[in-house]
């Protein structure tokens, strides 16, 4: 694979063979953020599970203490007081059956995150097939379908991500913008360690986090030594 100058120019701040600390990465991965457009930074950690087994999923979601520097929309499914509660919260689209038939016909997708009360899941479950393969199916654990509607909506406004397990055992979550520098972006990688840490399955044997690398969009992977992480 051929890759362009900026991206050549931002190896070469790279030594691959070595394994950072996290603040010395993240320094380095804003460095190699070189393009037009304000990069992501992403965060991907493969942990020592088998997403197979029920009892060793590892999924949940935190909000960043310095958000993901991203205009989320949110879509609100709801009825009664809900909808009101929802649009004080700063819901970008509310509605019902409306907006599941919207989503159905229309093929419609303009929102970020779909949050929803356990009771209208008797519509949003029809979605499934639609909302699944796109990664935005609420769900409990992500605090997606839940009664305190409003919450929910102003936490996904500050920021709050989903981390789960892919079908090769990797978490892959955005932790901020590379204008955000070096501290901020640390805190938010910190938070979110902390979390897949704290997530680890009682099933789980031997090494938890076998590798931990950070990139911005364009940039290379910088791989963070994972025995720095507290894996008790």
């Amino acid at each position: 694979m051929k890759h362009g100058k900026k991206y050549v120019d931002s190896a070469k701040l790279i030594d691959k063979t070595k394994l950072y600390d996290t603040k010395e990465a993240i320094d380095v991965c804003v460095q190699t953020a070189k393009a037009k457009f304000d990069e992501t930074v992403e965060l991907h950690v493969k942990l020592g599970v088998d997403s197979r087994h029920a009892d060793q999923q590892v999924r949940g979601a935190i909000v960043l203490p310095n958000g993901t520097g991203k205009n989320v929309r949110v879509l609100a499914i709801c009825k009664g007081d809900n909808e009101k509660l929802a649009k004080e919260a700063g819901a970008d689209y509310i509605g019902a059956e409306d907006m599941a038939t919207k989503i159905q016909s229309e093929n419609w997708m303009d929102f970020d995150v779909l949050i929803t009360t356990p009771d209208m899941m008797g519509i949003v479950g029809r979605l499934g097939k639609i909302l699944g393969p796109r990664g935005l199916m609420p769900n409990p654990k992500a605090g997606t379908v839940t009664t305190d509607i409003a919450k929910a909506i102003k936490e996904a406004k500050a920021g709050k991500i989903e981390y789960r397990l892919d079908k090769t055992n990797i978490i892959h979550c955005p932790v901020g913008k590379a204008s955000f520098g070096a501290d901020k972006l640390f805190e938010n990688v910190s938070t979110l360690m902390d979390a897949i840490v704290k997530a680890k399955p009682e099933a789980s044997k031997g090494q938890y986090i076998k590798s931990c690398v950070v990139s911005s969009t364009m940039g290379p992977g910088i791989k963070i030594n994972p025995n720095k992480f507290s894996q008790n």
